[in-house]
């Protein structure tokens, strides 16, 4: 009997062994998947410390009274850019009966059509980092882009 209680614990430690070893491939299998999946993730992204160029990171806000109907600032222009000043300006005209929506394409920091003042105010403190909210009081340099920002009246 007591070869036989040997046996069976022989034979249960040789199990055990074998289920170890087995995990233990594993468990290495998946760490080196999950490096590899690591180490494409870094080499998209690009160099250390590389912007992404496509990310909106620049936006400004100005909120106003654009009909002077009603009170409280409730119309807006919103301007959301990334690094390469590629983005759009986005206004909202806000009435007592009715709400006007516009976006505004921006290339390479300047617009492709005719600028609000108020939407000239939120483009300026996006490309400066001024925002997230600005007034039209809020002093901001001009780019000096000769003609390129093409400034107009709603």
């Amino acid at each position: 009997m007591l070869a036989a209680v040997a046996i069976a614990g022989l034979v249960a430690g040789v199990a055990g062994l074998s289920v170890a070893v087995v995990a233990h491939n594993r468990a290495n299998q998946v760490v080196e998947q999950c490096s590899e999946v690591v180490r494409r993730s870094l080499r998209a992204a690009g160099p250390p410390g590389a912007i992404d160029g496509h990310a909106l990171r620049d936006l400004a806000i100005v909120h106003y009274d654009a009909l002077r109907e009603m009170s409280g600032h409730r119309s807006f222009s919103l301007a959301l850019i990334n690094a390469s000043g590629n983005g759009v300006v986005i206004s909202s005209i806000i009435g007592r009966t009715e709400t006007r929506t516009y976006a505004k394409p921006i290339r390479d920091g300047h617009p492709a059509e005719p600028l609000s003042p108020e939407e000239n105010q939120a483009l300026r403190a996006a490309r400066l980092g001024k925002g997230p909210v600005v007034t039209m009081d809020d002093p901001l340099p001009d780019f000096g882009d000769s003609g390129r920002t093409a400034r107009t009246t709603t």
